[in-house]
């Protein structure tokens, strides 16, 4: 008897990571496309015809033929497993959801082929604060109750053997790279197990992404990541088989920091019928009761703990998700500037490269050397640390109704001889940073102190002298990087690795003619969602954004003002 094969198909693959530091490894960069798609997290439901994607542009596909589709790129189509027959693939016009029609030999007594699943798919999460990005969106639920998903919907079935699958299969993966394996660990298991399931008798597709400050993550401070699979069959071998054929999931699997796993394997007698989720983070002492492989042995007693950092953060802080559009700075994009009477302007981030009109924000800085803005408490609405040129180094808290709190000193004096940048140069540490440079060249970390006297420092090195500083992410490698513009107007890159070290490597000059910058602002989302760049302040009125989205600079657009007489706060 004739029997009709139907492919099986991959149904979604998405992945989050939380940047966070090593000293002598780095993350794999956010790819250009990566950057360009990650539009925040999404949920997807299954199961009911009713999918919520955007349908991005389709383009030739040149992995198809090898049976892997790319995770997280924009053109999603599926395709069947390596070997086997790949199914005929409709090329969607541009602006459709991919799709996918299916031959395959029929039997005698029928000449039609059942469709395949329409498969939906997620942009990444990437970046040091993922965690703090919008809820999913959810869809409407069905109209008919017999469609809501259930509990019912998972088998019971005995999941060892394909845990036991993935586990080895990426472990062979990072041997064949020269990578260390990743350990194994129950605790963290279980909190893959728990979303495996959840999602999986949801029938809806998104990251807990808070995952990284669960208990359960028993405070990894070595970078943390989630990769999530499904596939219409139970072939666990496959599901890493896919996270190797996507960028952003294949650069999870060979992250160097990464030393301990969990998986949660799922089964549901549905249209996907495998739903796979694996938790990644890095220790830098392995907690106890890691073993080497599920059910496997212990790997023997913790690493000693390690000595404190200046770094460290004083404890895991998620910022709430706040309505800041009555706040005085309403995002990361926003321009702010000081005119010569000492009033604080702001200019609201209105699209790509455009702006509101300025309004008033404050006044009475006529005193200040440098203003920055920054969220130095991690509450959510963006706050103005000011260098005096008394000496002094103040704090005004952003307040989301609008304005700004009294302000806090946080240093009494000596202030006005340093060269100032704030930003997250600590990657294991949610909260801003600031880092002062000195006439004679040498570079400080200033810990984040809340509300308290900026008076510990520790020794980054020294850089020699500089007229401005920024703290930006030049090379989009998720770890902060110093600009530094020097007298004779060139720009020299000293790029970080989220600790107190810089790279040991050769400064290399990534500007020059910048001897008319007076202000540098680095800026996020002025491209788009999460992209990278800095705006300058330069002489004849100018102020210009040079996009940093691609690793590099890239050629500058001018903003509009007027900027006569305004001062760029940084």
């Amino acid at each position: 008897m004739n029997k009709l094969v139907a492919p099986t198909f991959i149904g979604v693959l998405c992945a989050l990571a939380l940047v966070s530091s090593s000293a002598g490894t780095a993350p794999m960069p956010l790819t250009a496309s990566q950057a360009a798609s990650a539009a925040g997290p999404r949920s997807v439901t299954l199961g009911t015809a009713r999918v919520n994607d955007d349908g991005g542009a389709s383009s030739s596909d040149p992995s198809a033929a090898s049976g892997l589709t790319p995770a997280v790129e924009p053109d999603m189509r599926p395709a069947s497993p390596a070997g086997t027959t790949g199914p005929a693939v409709a090329e969607p016009a541009v602006g459709a959801p991919a799709t996918e029609a299916v031959t395959a030999p029929a039997p005698a007594t029928t000449a039609a082929a059942e469709p395949a699943p329409e498969v939906p798919w997620i942009p990444p999460l990437w970046g040091p604060d993922g965690e703090a990005a919008p809820s999913p969106q959810r869809l409407a639920a069905p109209e008919s109750p017999a469609a809501l998903p259930s509990t019912e919907a998972l088998i019971q079935d005995s999941n060892a053997a394909a845990v036991l699958t993935v586990f080895n299969r990426i472990n062979e993966y990072r041997a064949s790279k020269g990578l260390n394996p990743v350990k194994y660990h129950p605790t963290v298991a279980g909190l893959a197990q728990e979303w495996s399931d959840s999602i999986a008798s949801r029938e809806v597709i998104e990251h807990r992404a808070s995952f990284w400050t669960d208990s359960r993550a028993m405070n990894a401070n070595n970078g943390a990541g989630e990769v999530i699979a499904i596939r219409t069959d139970r072939d666990a071998a496959q599901l890493v088989e896919w996270w190797k054929g996507s960028p952003g999931h294949n650069a999870m699997l060979l992250d160097p920091r990464f030393n301990v796993m969990g998986a949660g394997i799922s089964y549901t007698d549905r249209t996907y019928k495998i739903w796979g989720v694996v938790n990644f983070f890095g220790y830098t002492t392995l907690p106890a009761g890691t073993v080497n492989s599920p059910g496997g042995a212990g790997s023997g007693p913790a690493f000693p703990p390690p000595t404190p950092s200046i770094c460290d953060a004083p404890g895991r802080h998620m910022p709430p998700t706040l309505d800041l559009s009555a706040a005085a700075i309403k995002g990361p994009a926003d321009l702010v500037t000081v005119d010569s009477a000492g009033q604080l302007l702001a200019r609201a981030a209105t699209g790509a490269r455009t702006y509101a009109a300025a309004r008033s924000i404050g006044s009475g800085f006529a005193g200040a050397k440098d203003v920055f803005t920054t969220d130095w408490d991690r509450d959510g609405a963006y706050d103005l640390l000011t260098q005096w040129t008394s000496g002094t180094l103040t704090l005004h808290r952003g307040i989301a109704a609008g304005g700004f709190q009294v302000p806090v000193t946080l240093g009494s004096g000596g202030w006005e001889t340093l060269t100032l940048a704030v930003g997250g140069w600590c990657a294991n540490n949610r909260f801003p940073q600031l880092l002062a440079l000195d006439g004679a060249g040498n570079l400080y970390l200033y810990p984040n102190k809340g509300l308290g006297d900026l008076s510990e420092r520790a020794s980054i090195g020294n850089i020699g002298t500089a007229r401005k500083l920024s703290m930006v992410d030049y090379d989009a490698d998720g770890f902060q990087d110093i600009l530094a513009v020097r007298s004779d107007g060139s720009v020299q890159l000293h790029r970080g690795w989220g600790t107190t070290a810089l790279r040991a490597e050769t400064r290399l000059t990534v500007g020059t003619g910048w001897g008319d910058v007076t202000g540098i602002r680095p800026l996020r989302d002025v491209t788009g969602l999460n992209s990278t760049g800095v705006a300058l302040r330069r002489a004849s009125d100018v102020v210009q954004y040079w996009d940093l989205t691609s690793g590099s600079l890239a050629s500058p657009s001018n903003i509009t003002g007027p900027w006569a007489g305004q001062r760029l706060a940084q």
